[in-house]
């Protein structure tokens, strides 16, 4: 296995015994809804974002046990956000992580809870943290709040945009919402958390916004690409729902270019830290090859 797979194996390992701490069990009343929320959360999954806030932790010289809180909070409002898009109201699919989707399996009512309760728990558990300060976790808390704002704002603006024609501006300011706001705040929590300059702090930004934007561009090319199968979500559903993606935007060949480019400029961003940020890159190199 490559550093990347053993640092990946790594983090998902001690993300998943914090959030079985943080989550309560599948036998707490209402017992449920804490199995559906249970259901969804270790459904699997890459841990892409909770990996992000590790990462960048430790590039910076963080104690692993002060970012684990985190970046579980960061990975109970992802899959709190995939509940929801999962829903008939929204994407209405059957199939998440290779398995039912949560209302699939339990019913709409209780994922809609599941999904509420989920953001709770994952602010709940920075205020718990006691490995950081009051002033920490107040800034974490701001920038996580604001980050899931920002990506319910871009849901509804994909949805807004279905089944028309979109100006190029439209189509980034969606996806710098709905996808780049989470996987940006995930490496801004990690430089947080481990005190980095503001000048450290713009660069790990611009480092995680092209590395949102790159995440987009390889999700769009591989949902018309890939077999459902291999994604664990149902394929071409975009192209049914008519969706505004990079694809239908530039066509196949020239978003492959794109993602190129924009994984180049993520690269680049590294260059303004004197830090190790050797996982950082393999990180981008992951996002633009990664088959599902």
């Amino acid at each position: 296995m490559s550093d990347l797979g053993n640092f990946f194996s790594h983090c998902t390992k001690i993300v998943d015994a914090e959030l079985g701490k943080l989550i309560p069990s599948a036998k707490t009343e209402p017992a449920r809804l804490y199995e559906a929320v249970r259901w969804s959360v270790f459904a699997g999954g890459k841990r892409f974002r909770p990996v992000l806030v590790l990462a960048v932790g430790k590039a910076f010289g963080a104690d692993e046990r002060k970012l684990l809180s985190t970046a579980s909070a960061v990975e109970m409002i992802h899959t709190y956000s995939l509940i929801h898009d999962d829903l008939p109201a929204m994407d209405n699919d059957d199939l998440r992580r290779g398995r039912a989707t949560c209302h699939v399996k339990f019913d709409e009512a209780t994922a809609i809870l599941a999904g509420d309760v989920l953001q709770t728990l994952a602010f709940q558990a920075i205020v718990n943290d006691a490995l950081l300060s009051d002033k920490t976790k107040v800034r974490l808390i701001a920038e996580l709040a604001d980050s899931a704002a920002r990506m319910v704002d871009g849901q509804q603006l994909d949805l807004d945009g279905e089944g028309k024609k979109i100006a190029l501006a439209d189509l980034e300011k969606i996806h710098q919402n709905k996808t780049g706001a989470m996987i940006c705040v995930s490496a801004r929590s990690g430089a947080i958390i481990a005190e980095a300059g503001e000048n450290e702090l713009n660069a790990v930004t611009n480092y995680a916004s092209k590395l949102g934007l790159l995440f987009q561009i390889t999700d769009d090319l591989l949902d018309v690409t890939q077999t459902t199968e291999v994604l664990g979500k149902t394929a071409g559903k975009d192209l049914r729902a008519e969706k505004a993606t990079y694809p239908a935007f530039y066509g196949i060949e020239e978003t492959r270019n794109l993602a190129e480019k924009v994984y180049r400029e993520a690269v680049a961003a590294l260059n303004n830290l004197e830090k190790p940020t050797a996982i950082l890159r393999e990180i981008a190199d992951f996002i633009l090859n990664r088959k599902a």
